[in-house]
């Protein structure tokens, strides 16, 4: 779908990012954190051409364009080789993709699995049947899986000793849905020690998982520029730098 950026979106600045290198059990993350009420965050999929972004250097550019500024951005999401998003997308309240919730083959169709939403309010991680009984009103929605924590729980197929380990990336969400925290690996991890991350030190009750071993992390006060294989749904922190 081709459509105009809202800069309306762009009112509040970001003041400050928070993006922190932070090591758990010897296993090094990177985290950045936004707050509702200090920070703008969007979800970001297509240029105006109706072209995905692919790369954070794409986004960057046509924001940049535009009189806005990129904090740091993560892919946010499975997608499909063509980059289309593999489960429910919402942008500027405009549903991409409907949700999918069946289980399936790969990590997404895991289940559970589950959707992170942005409202004007709050961040929420709700698991997709849920999310389709109370029907939220998300200005942002993207579906990955599987759903690392809900309410303090482990995903049940989450193994301790798992020897299946990449560079992974997911967020979670406070309890109040005022605070989300995006992180990502910057070493090999299993699930385990990726949601433990987010459990013990983050100490948050809901984590979705976004993706591995494609995870990228465009963060320039951490000196990373996030280049390599192109991403489908992006989500990113922003400001505005024409005032």
């Amino acid at each position: 779908m081709i459509r105009a950026l809202c800069l309306c979106i762009f009112a509040s600045p970001v003041m400050a990012s928070n993006c922190a290198d932070v090591t758990y059990n010897d296993i090094s993350y990177s985290t950045c954190q936004v707050n509702v009420d200090r920070d703008q965050i969007a979800l970001f999929l297509y240029d105006e051409n109706g072209q995905p972004y692919g790369q954070f250097v794409n986004l960057v550019e046509d924001l940049s364009n535009k009189g806005t500024e990129v904090l740091f951005a993560m892919n946010a999401g499975m997608f499909h080789s063509d980059l289309r998003p593999v489960g429910h997308y919402v942008e500027n309240n405009l549903e991409e993709m409907r949700v999918v919730s069946n289980a399936g083959p790969g990590n997404f169709g895991m289940l559970p699995n589950g959707i992170f939403c942005i409202t004007d309010s709050h961040y929420y991680i709700f698991e997709t049947h849920d999310y389709l009984a109370k029907k939220p009103k998300c200005s942002y929605a993207t579906q990955s899986g599987p759903l690392l924590l809900y309410e303090n729980i482990f995903h049940p197929r989450i193994l301790k000793g798992s020897t299946s380990k990449y560079i992974r990336n997911g967020v979670g969400v406070s309890v109040d849905g005022q605070t989300a925290h995006f992180v990502i690996s910057n070493q090999r991890v299993n699930f385990y020690e990726f949601t433990s991350f987010f459990q013990r030190v983050l100490e948050v009750q809901n984590a979705l998982y976004f993706d591995g071993n494609v995870s990228k992390l465009y963060a320039p006060e951490l000196g990373r520029s996030g280049v390599g294989w192109s991403v489908g749904p992006m989500v990113a922190a922003i400001t505005a730098t024409d005032e």
